[in-house]
């Protein structure tokens, strides 16, 4: 069940401060900058998830503001953990650069993501990702909307 609209602008106030701090390196490229971002890039500036997501999770921003529409993250989910189910406002796309991760979107059937693996996810629908592998899982996400996530009920 998802959190009642009275409550949504606080959490995503809670869910932009998180990630307010990630913003820096990415706003000083311009929009018509071309760039490559590497996910094991020292010059990667990676940040915490939100509270409820599993220790040692973290989010790089690649491009964009993550306040507003059209940014690019990295989403780093260690190895063997669950990402608990949760929401977005935003459709995800997304690419499997390391790893191997199981999404389960409420109502579907689970899909194991293989690296190089695209993902479609929309906007709302709860869902949870477990990292198989032995090693970290890096997921690519293009979001539509303003970066957020919510637990699901």
């Amino acid at each position: 069940m998802m959190q009642s609209r009275s409550y949504f602008p606080m959490r995503l106030l809670v869910v932009a401060a998180t990630i307010a701090g990630l913003t820096a390196s990415a706003a000083t490229l311009g929009a018509d900058e071309s760039f490559v971002r590497l996910a094991e890039s020292p010059d990667l500036e990676w940040g915490p998830c939100p509270e409820f997501m599993p220790d040692g999770c973290a989010l790089a921003v690649l491009q964009g503001n993550p306040a507003e529409r059209n940014a690019d993250v990295f989403f780093k989910l260690p190895s063997k953990a669950t990402a608990p189910r949760h929401w977005h406002t935003s459709a995800e796309r997304m690419v499997l650069v390391s790893g191997e991760m199981r999404v389960d979107y409420e109502g579907r059937e689970p899909a194991v993501l293989e690296e190089g693996m695209y993902a479609y996810g929309p906007a709302r629908l709860p869902h949870e990702a477990t990292c198989l592998s032995d090693e970290d899982c890096v997921l690519f996400i293009a979001f539509e909307e303003p970066v957020d996530a919510f637990l699901a009920e």
